[in-house]
């Protein structure tokens, strides 16, 4: 097994691209979307030699053409939200333009008075754009999202309408929307995002306004403990059973929970005990938490008792 090979974990339905060959049998295999998951060789099949010796040679679209999917949203619309199935388990958000229109986007997830930033910059004409991940069993928790598109005008024309959209999935419609995405070619939940710029009656506008019961205040999120253990035996009671992927997938949602709780409720630190181990866990914390705007730092502490194995996050 050579670094480039594309292998499959026998434990899970991940694959992916070798990128590291270490002693002891360890390897590291980057799935979609660049996501680093390390695993022994003993759990992993190199696809091209299984496949081949049972099925010969397959063309690299017969998969894709099995069961095509028609494009059920509008083609005229051209922008549309999706939902990427990683596994059975975790979804890609990827906003779309299928359109030759560019935009400028503002993308955000609304938690009562509480917004967050998954995505802002330009989403151009034919391009496709991934925002966030979400995982299939919390659908019923997932807050609203929140999504604004300003049309990029280089010339002078007529005016094109900014608009916005919010949507609050559910369940009993979500799973009806599987469609094939434009520009990204696969099978998604598809959201076309429909202009809403249609001339407003004040009068009645306010009528309605005014039979409107105010929105009840949205729970204060709980203060999650300031120290968080994410070894995989204190998150898992058979720990031993699970896969080295499984386990990486429960620690980072542990992190993530707690981390957005934290920031929710307004503490200004939290510690996560991540341990040394083969340091992908450290690896992948720090570099998620680079990448928040919010987080004033975040280090390495308490080196007498855990070494290189907790990470202090300072909350701005």
């Amino acid at each position: 097994m050579n670094i480039g090979d594309r292998v499959r974990l026998l434990h899970g339905k991940e694959e992916g691209i070798v990128r590291k060959v270490s002693s002891g049998g360890r390897i590291e295999v980057e799935i979609e979307d660049g996501f680093i998951i390390p695993a022994i060789k003993s759990e992993v099949v190199i696809i091209a030699e299984a496949e081949k010796s049972y099925f010969g040679d397959v063309p690299a679209t017969a998969k894709e053409s099995e069961a095509p999917l028609p494009i059920s949203a509008p083609k005229d619309q051209g922008l549309y939200l999706a939902f990427l199935p990683i596994n059975d388990q975790n979804l890609s958000l990827y906003l779309i333009n299928d359109s030759h229109q560019p935009y400028l986007v503002h993308a955000s997830e609304v938690f009562g008075n509480n917004h967050r930033t998954l995505f802002a910059g330009a989403l151009n004409g034919g391009e496709h754009k991934k925002i966030d991940d979400r995982l299939m069993k919390e659908i019923d928790d997932w807050p609203a999202f929140l999504l604004r598109f300003i049309p990029i005008q280089n010339r002078l024309e007529r005016a094109i309408p900014a608009f916005e959209r919010q949507l609050k999935m559910k369940p009993t419609q979500f799973f009806k929307h599987l469609s094939k995405a434009p520009i990204l070619g696969k099978n998604v939940y598809l959201f076309a995002m429909e202009r809403t710029t249609k001339d407003l009656d004040i009068r009645s506008l306010n009528a309605e306004l005014s039979q409107i019961q105010p929105a009840p205040e949205a729970p204060k999120p709980q203060k999650p403990a300031r120290s968080i253990d994410l070894h995989i035996e204190v998150l898992h009671p058979q720990s031993d059973k699970l896969s080295n992927s499984e386990k990486m997938r429960i620690q980072l949602e542990a992190f993530e929970k707690n981390l957005n709780q934290a920031i929710l409720s307004g503490m200004d630190e939290i510690t996560f005990i991540h341990g040394l181990g083969n340091g992908v866990l450290r690896k992948e914390i720090h570099k998620r938490l680079s990448q928040l705007g919010n987080i004033k730092y975040f280090q390495d502490t308490q080196k007498d008792q855990w070494g290189y194995g907790a990470t202090l996050v300072r909350i701005s």
